[in-house]
């Protein structure tokens, strides 16, 4: 079976990973995120799963280059009206996102990639979030929390900010950075069975 390592820093992805009873190693995989010019949002987020995976894979092959290992990327990305809204760079980014997202339906894309050195296969998971009205001074409350500060949109779903969210088509794990579902299925391709922490009885 080939080893895995998730190309991501985020502790959310982590946890979801487990949750599937998939043994990994966590490695780091910094690339530019600087959107191309009439780039889609879905080829963006698409474009960093893959870019993430490929680096991940080129830090391995430094130490461990006749390793058989998978890499797992993965990107999300918060869309509003054809625009992606990325992490606030401060108090009034985050508040303008959250306005701007009150009341309304956005588009949540979460790419996930994996790469075994011969072969890389990828997914683009679209869901539809609709958040309920906020005030100014919500946002200024959540914003002081300090939950928004590394999110995309500005919110996360799976923490304080699930308050805001009146309804959600597709996938929840999506939301929060990783669909499961998607994501267990490509590993399959990969030889990667998940529930690997399940005894038989």
């Amino acid at each position: 079976m080939n080893l895995l390592y998730l190309a991501s820093g985020s502790p959310r992805r982590r946890e979801l990973l487990t949750q599937i009873g998939v043994p990994f190693s966590a490695i780091g995989a910094d690339i530019d995120e600087t959107p191309l010019n009439d780039e889609s949002p879905a080829a963006y987020v698409e474009r960093l799963a893959r870019g993430k995976a490929e680096a991940g894979r080129a830090v391995l092959a430094l130490s461990e280059p006749a390793l058989a290992v998978c890499v797992l990327g993965a990107d999300t990305a918060v869309v509003l009206d054809g625009q992606i809204l990325g992490k606030p760079v401060d108090e009034a980014d985050a508040l303008s996102m959250l306005m701007a997202l009150s009341d309304r339906e956005h588009e949540v894309l979460t790419a996930i990639a994996v790469l075994d050195g011969q072969r890389c296969e990828s997914r683009v998971v679209r869901s539809l979030v609709r958040f309920r009205p906020i005030s100014r001074e919500e946002a200024a409350a959540y914003w002081a929390s300090g939950e928004p500060q590394d999110k995309a949109g500005g919110y996360g779903i799976q923490g304080l900010g699930a308050v805001f969210v009146a309804g959600l088509n597709g996938s929840y794990s999506a939301v929060v950075g990783l669909p499961v579902c998607e994501t267990a299925e490509l590993l399959g391709h990969f030889g990667i069975p998940c529930w690997q922490n399940l005894t038989v009885r």
